[in-house]
């Protein structure tokens, strides 16, 4: 483990570098390169028998144009399964791919890949020099098919497996994200009707010279807190949330806790089990049926469970099963995983189908979530509507009520 981190390559930084020069023919051109050194600025530009005048480096790639994401890893591997199946040499394979892509960040990683297929490296060993962007499951995958000769089947399986990865997330985010967007917006709404709002009824009722209904006297009261203290509040709610996100972070048993607690809340605590039950046996299903060893699979199925309550169950079952234990009897040991997908594990085990088996508990599951997600937005819309309702309704309502009485009176 020491020595694997020791050899851990730095991450690449990349720049975006301006040039001017001379083209073949004489002629003046100008452009942009994306390179981490000027000199691989230089040599690109040889290649492509430009003489260089001028080399600037405009600035870093930060935010959105330089980081890489999941669904960029998995267009490249798309693409390369597609070249390869069509008979086309790697090197060329990479040249094709990088022409394709537009995000500069990429471009400069497959750029980079190339380069180092071309000095003598694997595919997969200029893979590892990159884990930024490149997990152990990408890796292994492919060094499972340069070894077989099934590279184009293995990109394409880890294709496949990153959609469906990223298909599940979708999901779960949407579930976590939808009700609290619009119950946050409710808030904002009710706040900016106490603090810009309200006082001005408040200004009309001092008129009245009548004692004002309870309901309004407490919106009043209400109206005069949220005036004079929602800048802290607001400061107390963004350093609580800045404190949790630090503390998940740092801590691991505190980000555990979290994970732990957050498995409990009701509904969602049900769509974050299911999620993970998929993501662990999807990723299982994957490296296993791709020829990685079974404890191997194990550890990078604990990596992608995206629970560290599953990562520490699936670790539990990687040293049970190292030990020589049946992988359903680790599974139901860990007191984590449902029946269903226990006893089916241990029917794809007794078969010798594993991978498909674990294929199909994960197709079952995403449905389970997908399912759950769609139970929870239908039940929560006129959930959220009611309570919108009662929120802003009962702001106005307490507003209008003393004119209402000063006009019956009338």
């Amino acid at each position: 483990m020491a020595t694997r981190m020791a050899k851990r390559p730095q991450k690449l930084k990349l720049y975006r570098w301006r040039w001017t020069g001379k083209g073949p023919s004489g002629r003046t051109v100008q452009g942009e390169v994306v390179a981490s050194r000027k000199v691989e600025v230089e040599k690109e530009l040889a290649n492509q028998q430009i003489v260089v005048k001028n080399v600037r480096r405009k600035s870093g790639l930060g935010g959105g144009i330089g980081t890489i994401s999941p669904r960029d890893t998995m267009l490249f591997a798309r693409q390369m399964a597609t070249m390869i199946r069509a008979g086309v040499p790697v090197l060329q394979a990479f040249q094709v791919v990088a022409e394709s892509i537009r995000k500069p960040a990429m471009n400069a990683v497959v750029q980079r890949l190339m380069s180092e297929v071309a000095a003598g490296s694997s595919f997969s060993q200029a893979l590892r020099q990159h884990p930024d962007h490149f997990d152990s499951l990408f890796c292994n995958l492919v060094e499972a098919g340069e070894s077989s000769g099934s590279l184009d089947r293995m990109l394409d399986r880890i294709a496949t497996y990153k959609e469906k990865m990223e298909s599940i997330k979708g999901r779960v985010k949407k579930a976590l994200w939808y009700p609290a967007a619009v119950i946050a917006v409710g808030f904002a709404v009710t706040a900016l009707l106490l603090i810009k709002v309200v006082p001005q009824f408040e200004s009309l009722f001092q008129g009245f010279g009548a004692e004002l209904p309870a309901m309004t006297r407490m919106t009043i009261a209400l109206s005069e807190f949220a005036q004079q203290y929602w800048l802290w509040t607001l400061v107390a709610v963004i350093a609580c949330l800045f404190l949790m996100r630090q503390g998940m972070q740092r801590s691991e048993s505190f980000a555990y806790r979290m994970h732990r607690f957050s498995l409990k809340v009701p509904v969602i605590g049900d769509i974050l089990n299911k999620s993970s039950v998929s993501r662990y046996a999807r990723t299982l299903a994957t490296t296993y049926g791709a020829g990685v060893p079974m404890v191997e699979a194990l550890d990078i199925a604990a990596g992608a469970s995206g629970n560290l309550v599953y990562e520490r169950a699936t670790q539990r079952i990687r040293e049970d099963v190292a030990t020589g234990q049946q992988l359903h009897f680790a599974m139901r040991q860990t007191e984590r995983f449902p029946e269903l997908a226990v006893q089916m594990v241990g029917i794809g085990e007794e078969a010798g189908s594993l991978d498909a088996i674990l294929n199909r508990v994960a197709d079952y599951y995403e449905e389970e979530v997908d399912n759950k997600v769609d139970a929870l937005t239908s039940l929560l819309e006129p959930f959220i509507i009611v309570v919108l309702g009662v929120m802003v309704g009962g702001l106005v309502i307490s507003m209008y009520l003393p004119i209402f009485e000063l006009g019956s009176v009338l």
